[in-house]
């Protein structure tokens, strides 16, 4: 493989597949990188990973990686020097890059000792330079999905207009194709309400997202120093929460459901 870039200095394409998307806890487990090199070439390293803790099962099931995958490879601070080396000298690019990959992997050398500075490096993110340049918005879509321009945006009657022309070119364009929802399923794409709302719906318990559903189907807290936390949980350890929502500048659809959850506890005595 070649490339057509104008490079003055190495370009280090990478991406991680981690235990999780949280950067200051989460570790890597496989770690590509492509070295564009000045002049076309191309240089390929990659290296698995031993996180040292358990992967869990919906990381897993996005990157098809197990614990067992994993068990006898190295740790990252044993193989920490050698990938400093070979990224030595490097700008670095990457999809997404900028907010995900580059954070955890500086966290990795960090924890490892192993001196990456980023500073004098050029960063580049794919990602960042796709949403800029394709804009994901309701002109762009009627664009792309109706070959049309979009007269009159921002306009009610026209917007809504071209999203019943989007939406019926969409359904026509991905028929039998499959789509996953973010709840894991894979959905046929159809003509089909029913499956649109699966496919587009979120996990939202109230319409701001202050209260979600986990994987679990529990009501959590999502946001705050309980985010992630059970309602239930923080009912009990917590008993003034609920005034505090309540008196708080909170939306009333996050208060109504808030108290549909404490009726309901009260209800069934927990």
């Amino acid at each position: 493989m070649t490339h057509q870039l104008v490079l003055r200095k190495p370009l280090a394409f990478f991406d991680l597949e981690t235990t999780g998307i949280n950067t200051a806890k989460d570790r890597i487990i496989d770690i590509c990188i492509v070295k564009a090199m000045p002049g076309g070439d191309v240089v390929t390293k990659s290296q698995r990973i031993n996180p040292g803790m358990p992967i869990p099962l919906e990381s897993s099931l996005i990157h098809g990686l197990y614990d067992d995958d994993v068990a006898d490879c190295p740790p990252f601070k044993a193989v920490a020097k050698v990938l400093a080396q070979f990224m030595e000298g490097c700008d670095l690019a990457g999809f997404n890059s900028n907010r995900f990959d580059v954070p955890l992997l500086v966290e990795e050398f960090l924890r490892a000792d192993v001196s990456f500075d980023v500073r004098n490096r050029r960063l580049i993110d794919a990602q960042r330079i796709f949403h800029l340049m394709e804009p994901r918005n309701l002109s762009a879509a009627y664009r792309f999905y109706c070959n049309k321009e979009l007269i009159g945006a921002h306009g009610a009657e026209a917007d809504t207009l071209a999203t019943l022309e989007v939406l019926d070119a969409q359904v026509q364009r991905y028929a039998g194709m499959v789509a996953k929802a973010d709840s894991g399923a894979d959905l046929i794409f159809n003509n089909d309400v029913d499956m649109l709302h699966q496919l587009t719906a979120n996990k939202n318990v109230d319409l701001a997202g202050r209260i979600v559903l986990n994987d679990k189907g529990e009501e959590v807290v999502n946001f705050g120093k309980n985010k992630g936390v059970p309602v239930l949980d923080v009912f009990k350890k917590e008993p003034s929460f609920f005034d505090w929502v309540q008196k708080g500048d909170f939306p009333l659809d996050t208060k109504r459901r808030l108290t549909e959850i404490r009726l309901r506890t009260l209800s069934q005595g927990k």
